[in-house]
């Protein structure tokens, strides 16, 4: 192996080291956080017209070079194996839109600048944990969101004929009765929406009470029950792994004593 290939190796292992570092990992999440804030800052008219305008998009040029730099080592130090993590895929992507010109038809893409934020999903651990979590809760998602459509439909068809003439802008039509419903799940206003049907049909609030009790109390706590699960699912598969990879450097260590050991007595 050639002296030239031997100094980048090690070049290599030592930005890899320095990525992996806490230090500097903390130091990006410190530019993720002063980033948001100049993004926040930006979107303020008055402080723009000022002085600070020109600071701002200055620092915040700055900031997305400093992003650019941490992802150029970071490519460098894992080479092939970073475009093989997503979180890896999702960082190229969220930094290569910032440097997008930002004019004519691409001028909307000055907005998505903001999604840098969204790199702390990838920096923090414990965020990165959520956002897969959820992704592995999908398939059980889906079955509880398929529950929640027959309900909506159920419960909509069974509005607009009992109470679409009494309450034509709420329960006119089936799609009316749908965003109606919708609005009783998120208890927003539901007052107002019940007493007009209630003053057609004193019974009516025996219609509406069931459907806000399973939609809003039960199906919605499926769905918080799924993803704690897959949550709590990820963390013992993690547990799990670093016991197993404990073990098997454990295992190694003692191969490796005993080989010295079964050496020192061949020596004798």
């Amino acid at each position: 192996m050639s002296a030239s290939v031997i100094a980048a190796d090690n070049t290599r292992s030592a930005v890899s080291r320095l990525v992996a570092h806490d230090l500097f990992q903390r130091i990006v999440i410190g530019l993720i956080l002063l980033n948001a804030v100049t993004l926040g800052l930006e979107t303020s008219e008055t402080l723009m017209a000022t002085g600070w305008g020109d600071v701002l998009h200055a620092l915040d040029r700055a900031l997305l070079w400093l992003f650019t730099i941490e992802l150029g080592l970071r490519i460098y130090a894992h080479r092939a194996a970073f475009f093989r993590d997503p979180w890896g895929i999702f960082d190229l992507l969220v930094v290569s839109i910032a440097w997008v010109p930002s004019s004519g038809p691409l001028a909307v893409l000055r907005a998505l600048r903001v999604l840098r934020v969204l790199r702390l999903l990838s920096v923090v651990p414990s965020l990165r944990n959520v956002v897969e979590a959820m992704l592995k809760a999908l398939p059980g998602m889906g079955s509880i969101l398929l529950l929640m459509i027959l309900i909506f439909y159920v419960f909509a068809v069974m509005a607009t004929k009992l109470y679409g003439d009494a309450v034509p802008d709420a329960f006119g039509t089936l799609g009316a009765s749908l965003f109606t419903l919708f609005q009783l799940m998120t208890l927003d206003d539901w007052a107002n929406i019940v007493k007009p049907a209630m003053e057609h049909d004193p019974w009516a609030l025996l219609f509406f009470m069931p459907f806000i009790v399973v939609s809003t109390f039960v199906v919605l706590n499926l769905f918080i029950g799924v993803i704690v699960e897959s949550i709590q699912t990820l963390r013992e598969d993690r547990t799990a792994d670093t016991d197993a990879s404990d073990k098997n450097a454990v295992l190694v260590e003692l191969r490796a004593l005993r080989a010295e050991i079964a050496a020192l007595r061949e020596q004798r």
